[in-house]
């Protein structure tokens, strides 16, 4: 349950700081003192949009925080995703400045507006104030039976919603149709692939010949080079490694090293001289090590003229196919591995038959799924029809009857059935489109009645009805009291009102009422309203701006009813 709110700089609201408690509580005030800002600023804070224009003008910026005890549900999303706090409960916060940047909070570590929305969805169930506007679109109608529909447990564990079948059907249907469209279109275009797939058969096949390993072009061609100067490479080293190591005359490592013996000698006479021997001893070692390099390259090159020409013969095959293929030589092992590829696919997708065999398996997908969900649906339409005809006879509207038409329709993604909202408004009519038989009144019942009894297929643990009781009032609107009072007892419920007869059935009470600040600007301010307040309240939605005994008495009739 939602057991804090705390909003600061948002729209006229300066800083506000609420506490709930369980059960049923109102939220009330006169028209224009910003009662729905508080659904807008939770709305953010569980994950809505918002730009620069929710920030409070003169501000920085917006930052609305709501504390939430959590369902055991929540806490695996929470501790799934990394959020889990060692005290429990959940903390999201959301902040907008002033130039439109979001940043989204969860348990104070950063998180994206989506996972609040997510965490949200397991957290409160928003009904707005224009939920009967919605119930007139069948889209609207099919998601709504699918949310509160349950489907069977094939273990026995927890039961999936329509919702998530319909999901699963619509995965379906897109694989289905994606591999339905491949085989169209190799249908219309056949002989263009199949000139395609044999250009690719005879490219692949010549660079399966030539088989090119990757680096090869570069070893070859420092091979071809040393081939091709073999001779002089032989008659170089040979004349390095004769002055350094071999010469009859004196040659420099000999002439070094007697040098380097006589200046030892001489140190021993004046050791100034032994940093000379020490300069010199270094380059007598590197010239030794010089001759040894020398004699091991002399060991590996060798004149190979039949070496030499297979090398030729390579490099000009490959520097030919390259030049064919319009790429590089080192380019031609990746242009071969991405031909193969195309090739491959290309004959996956010309394999008419085997298309044919794949898109019947996933049409029996798609069907098995959504043969599942339209069972799933036909239980819960005929558990809604039912449920909603009772609430009617408790709203004013004997007689009436409530239908969820199930209409069998060409496979789609959300299905094989359009689902239909019938209504009769009272006995002895049969049941017609909701759209073209309710009157605003009993449409604004209907809908009511209908977010109640979906609420109760739920486990979300704090359910928000945003004037929902519009176009109400009367006895039927201390009957929508008794009935959000009664749903209060299972889950926190808080709603936004107009009603007196609404309002006098909370546990709870605030009041949103419009103050002037120091600065000479308006803001929306809430309070609770002790015993006598509320009093004054309910008279006030009563009788208007003029509060008389009468309206009074009458208000303390009502709450205490």
């Amino acid at each position: 349950m939602l057991r804090t709110l705390t909003i600061r700089d948002f729209v006229i609201v300066d800083t506000i700081e609420l506490e709930f408690s369980a059960g049923f509580s109102v939220f009330t005030g006169e028209t224009g003192a910003g009662k729905s800002i508080l659904i807008d600023a939770l709305t953010l804070a569980l994950g809505g949009r918002g730009d620069a224009s929710v920030v409070r003008e003169g501000a920085a910026k917006a930052d609305i925080t709501a504390d939430f005890a959590v369902t055991p549900q929540a806490t695996a999303w929470l501790q799934a995703n990394e959020y889990a706090a060692d005290e429990g409960g959940a903390l999201l916060r959301r902040v907008i400045d002033n130039a439109g940047r979001s940043k989204a909070y969860i348990n104070g570590i950063a998180a994206t507006a989506a996972q609040l929305r997510e965490l949200g969805d397991l957290l409160v169930d928003i009904h707005g104030q224009h939920a009967h506007q919605s119930l007139l679109k069948a889209d609207a109608q099919r998601v709504l039976l699918d949310h509160q529909a349950l489907s069977p447990s094939a273990d026995g564990g927890a039961r999936a919603t329509a919702a998530d079948d319909g999901k699963a059907v619509a995965a379906a249907y897109k694989a289905w149709r994606a591999l339905a469209r491949q085989r169209e279109e190799y249908e219309t275009n056949a002989a263009n692939v199949l000139y395609e797939r044999e250009r690719l058969e005879w490219q692949v096949g010549e660079l399966d010949k030539l088989a090119v390993r990757p680096g090869e072009w570069t070893e070859i061609s420092n091979e071809h080079s040393r081939l091709s100067h073999a001779a002089s490479l032989l008659e170089g080293v040979q004349e390095a490694l004769a002055v350094i190591s071999e010469a009859d005359d004196h040659p420099v490592l000999s002439q070094l090293s007697a040098l380097n013996q006589k200046l030892g000698k001489l140190a021993g006479i004046d050791t100034a001289l032994q940093a000379i021997v020490d300069l010199i001893e270094p380059a007598r070692i590197q010239l030794q090590e010089a001759a040894y390099a020398l004699n091991s390259y002399l060991d590996r090159v060798e004149l190979d003229p039949e070496r030499l020409r297979q090398v030729d013969a390579r490099l000009e095959a490959i520097h030919s196919t390259a030049r064919k293929f319009r790429v590089t030589e080192e380019q031609l092992p990746e242009e071969h591995a991405a031909l193969a590829a195309k090739l491959r696919q290309l004959a996956d997708a010309t394999d008419l038959d085997g298309l044919r065999q794949q898109e019947e398996k996933l049409k029996a997908a798609y069907l098995a799924v959504a043969q599942r969900l339209s069972a799933t649906r036909a239980q819960a339409a005929r558990q809604l029809g039912e449920a909603v005809t009772r609430a009617m006879q408790d709203l004013n509207m004997t007689g009436g009857r409530f239908e969820v038409a199930l209409h069998p329709c060409e496979p789609a993604s959300h299905g094989l059935e359009q689902v239909e909202f019938l209504v009769a408004g009272h006995a002895g009519v049969a049941p017609r489109p909701l759209a073209k038989v309710a009157s605003g009144g009993e449409l604004a019942r209907i809908a009511l009645a209908i977010s109640v009894i979906t609420s109760n297929a739920t486990t979300t643990p704090t359910l928000i009805f945003d004037e929902v009781d519009s176009g109400i009032g009367g006895g039927v609107a201390e009957v929508v009291g008794r009935l959000l009072r009664r749903l209060g007892q299972e889950r926190q419920v808080l709603c936004v009102t107009h009603l007196p007869q609404v309002a006098s059935q909370a546990g709870q009470h605030f009041q949103v009422a419009k103050s002037t600040l120091d600065n000479g600007k308006t803001a929306s301010r809430i309070d609770v309203l002790d015993a006598k307040a509320r009093v004054e309240e309910v008279a006030r939605m009563l009788g208007g701006l003029e509060i008389t005994a009468t309206t009074r008495k009458h208000a303390r009739e009502l709450l205490a009813s």
